[in-house]
């Protein structure tokens, strides 16, 4: 970690989870009232069928994974200037880290969010999916200085 870097606590990865969840729902709230109609959201059905089941629960997880392997990031993160990195090396994770980090989210909530929680207590601000995957998310202190350009 250099001296621009800090570890990225608690409210600032809820506030990039949010930007994620804003700019999921933008995509798959009309392909899901497409598919179901308005009636989609009257259900108390967990899952309302196949589509339901791509649309909510796969096509989400695959494109995190898809941001992470290739961005470090989500959207999210990456308006943050947040990077997820290997917690012993500082280096880009494997794709089976992030793997384990994506199932590990499932860990840190099953138990009252106290998974998602602990990033508020720990020390490195793991979350127990970090822990899980050996990861850490570092947060970018130091934005790029204003250049303006010269009048002649």
């Amino acid at each position: 970690m250099n001296q621009e870097q800090e570890y990225a606590g608690f409210w600032i990865r809820v506030l990039a989870a949010i930007i994620d969840s804003l700019l999921i729902m933008i995509i798959l709230v009309p392909i899901l009232i497409g598919i179901y109609g308005n009636s989609y959201w009257l259900s108390e059905a967990f899952v309302r069928g196949f589509w339901d089941f791509v649309f909510t629960y796969i096509l989400p997880a695959v494109a995190v994974v898809i941001f992470w392997v290739y961005k470090s990031a989500t959207p999210g993160k990456m308006a943050l200037r947040l990077t997820i990195v290997d917690a012993k090396t500082g280096n880009h994770p494997t794709t089976g880290q992030f793997i384990i980090r994506y199932l590990g989210y499932y860990v840190s909530m099953i138990p009252l969010f106290l998974g998602i929680i602990w990033v508020g207590i720990d020390a490195r601000k793991q979350g127990w999916h970090d822990k899980l995957a050996g990861t850490v998310v570092l947060r970018d202190r130091n934005p790029e200085p204003v250049q303006f350009e010269e009048r002649g």
